[in-house]
């Protein structure tokens, strides 16, 4: 079942309640559709990763792990979604979110300014703010179509979750019918 898979990389719930730093949060933490594997709270927690990772910046993995707390859904899974947008797949997600701004305001031409960071003379220090910078320059265009598209990401990736589950589980039960089957021929 895919429950063995999740649970050989997700920490225990315990760990993560008696953690130093989430000690406060223990009241919180307590509620088991946090912690449980099952196929909605799975799914709920990949959809809510995926929506707090096309938050730029660096507090994906808080808004991921406040909507799953909000909503009652696997909080591991959220977080660790929001691992999916990375340095590599932020360059798709920028174009991608301005094309649906684009189409959605009726902007015309290029919106998109250019990246001005001298990689040589300038120190890594002065990047983040930099590119920070750039991102609010994007404006409204940017912020209207990424957020069209964090939530499409996220139902898309709810049904997809939801899905891949089902499959899984089917699959499993075929197997163990034709295991059964030939058992018995066996038998016979």
């Amino acid at each position: 079942m895919p429950r063995k898979f999740f649970r050989k990389y997700l920490p225990d719930h315990a760990q993560v309640r008696d953690h130093p730093w989430l000690r406060r949060f223990k009241p919180v933490l307590k509620h088991p559709n946090l912690w449980h594997l099952n196929r909605h709270s799975v799914a709920g927690g990949f959809c809510f990763g995926l929506i707090g990772g096309l938050i730029p910046g660096p507090v994906q993995m808080l808004v991921a792990a406040i909507l799953a707390i909000l909503f009652r859904v696997n909080l591991p899974v959220a977080v660790a979604t929001t691992l999916l947008t990375n340095p590599f797949t932020w360059p798709f997600i920028i174009v991608a979110a301005l094309a649906i701004g684009r189409l959605v305001t009726g902007a015309e031409g290029s919106v998109m300014q250019e990246f001005d960071f001298d990689w040589q003379n300038q120190s890594w220090s002065e990047f983040l703010p930099e590119f920070w910078r750039w991102m609010l320059g994007l404006g409204e265009t940017f912020l209207i179509g990424n957020a069209i598209l964090a939530l499409g990401l996220g139902v898309l990736g709810y049904f997809a979750v939801q899905a891949a589950w089902r499959l899984y589980i089917l699959a499993y039960l075929r197997r163990r019918r034709l295991r059964r089957n030939a058992a018995q021929k066996t038998l016979l």
